[in-house]
């Protein structure tokens, strides 16, 4: 199993615009084939970061996802609303 953390840094005044783009991102990750969690969360004392958690079957159907129309065409567009470089940890999950 892979978990990926993955921690987004949004410009002041972007973020409702982050969390529609990242809703139509959560709806249809949700549905590819090896996805068990995909999940996104707000941090509590910085609304700015916005992380999203995600837990995949293997590295495969991870690297699938990185392919897929919704992925390739959605996660640009996150970038773009971006204060500085996101941090993203990928992670096999051991117990």
């Amino acid at each position: 199993m892979v978990i990926v953390v993955a921690k987004n840094f949004i410009q002041e005044g972007k973020i409702n615009e982050a969390i529609e783009l990242y809703k139509e991102l959560v709806e249809k990750t949700r549905k590819e084939q090896g996805c068990i969690k995909y999940e996104l969360c707000q941090d509590t004392q910085n609304p700015t970061i916005l992380t999203m958690i995600e837990e995949w079957e293997d590295r495969d159907f991870l690297e699938k996802h990185f392919k897929t129309e919704h992925f390739t065409r959605i996660v640009p567009m996150i970038g773009k609303l971006l204060a500085r470089d996101k941090e993203v940890n990928i992670y096999n999950k051991i117990i």
